[in-house]
């Protein structure tokens, strides 16, 4: 039992940090960035992906050493729309650090960085779709926590 507390806090802890990086970014793209707030974004993408990956991973080991079991994980649709939600997430984010990596260039190239402010809206407008989106993944959790989706 104690196991299956570890992993679940775990778990909760990778998807809090998740939503705080991803809520991070969307509040630093709200202006313009200059040279610092470039530098600033690559180390929260780098969180970022560190906290999803945790997510993952920590989600893994629920399913292979929790309490339930892989059988109620892997039967329930709930838990399928999670990992697809989880996934298309996961490819949303692509395109803000795409962005992000090329600013990182502009600034490492020096010279003078201009960020065109539709890129960054472009940005903030990805971050905010993937805030929204993943707001999703608790219902799922919840859902799925109670077997609803179960036929």
């Amino acid at each position: 039992m104690i196991v299956d507390a570890l992993l679940a806090y775990l778990h909760f802890t990778a998807i809090f940090l998740l939503f705080a990086f991803l809520t991070a970014q969307a509040m630093v793209l709200r202006n313009a960035p200059d040279e610092a707030t470039v530098k600033l974004l690559g180390r929260i993408d780098l969180w970022y992906l560190g906290s999803a990956i945790a997510t993952l991973l920590s989600g893994l080991a629920r399913l292979a050493w929790g309490a339930k079991g892989a059988s109620f994980y892997l039967t329930n649709p709930s838990f399928h729309a999670k990992m697809f939600i989880f996934v298309l997430v996961a490819l949303l984010s692509i395109v803000p650090t795409r962005l992000f990596l090329r600013w990182a260039r502009q600034v490492k190239a020096g010279g003078n960085m201009v960020i065109a402010p539709d890129e960054t809206k472009r940005a903030r407008r990805f971050v905010m779709i993937e805030l929204h989106i993943a707001a999703l993944l608790p219902l799922l959790a919840v859902m799925m926590a109670r077997g609803i989706g179960f036929n």
